[in-house]
């Protein structure tokens, strides 16, 4: 099955509804319910997501909405080995290096972000959901 590693922006996309990325991130992540492929990603991104979202939906309401999230996505562990490749990177963003390198030890072949160009110096391919799901005829 196809693995896939699913950054902050596109989680919070679904979550909060955002647009116009809504209808990328919501069909995402329905194919992956589908049993069509499998999303993964990080506990840091978790962590990011909760923070975000409880300014909007309150501690309780993040809490409902994480638990949602983790029927449809896998969280996978970051490790020392993750932390030493991140902090002795090239990324120019810390959180970045410790998703791409969260991938790469997980041997997921994809990240799915709307920010691209964090991702510059990535040896993964890196898609926008978007592209993804276009590029996959998926939609």
């Amino acid at each position: 099955m196809n693995k896939y590693f699913v950054d902050t922006d596109v989680i919070i996309d679904l979550l909060s509804a955002r647009q116009p990325h809504f209808h990328f991130a919501a069909v995402l992540f329905t194919l992956a319910e589908m049993g069509k492929y499998e999303l993964y990603t990080s506990p840091t991104v978790m962590v990011n997501t909760f923070y975000i979202l409880r300014k909007q939906l309150g501690n309780d309401g993040a809490k409902t909405a994480l638990r949602k999230l983790r029927l449809i996505i896998h969280v996978i562990d970051s490790s020392e080995k993750v932390m030493d490749q991140a902090l002795n990177s090239e990324f120019a963003d810390f959180e970045d290096a410790v998703q791409y390198y969260t991938a790469v030890n997980a041997d997921i072949p994809v990240i799915l972000t709307r920010n691209l160009k964090d991702y510059k110096t990535s040896k993964l391919l890196v898609q926008t959901p978007e592209m993804f799901l276009i590029g996959n005829g998926l939609i």
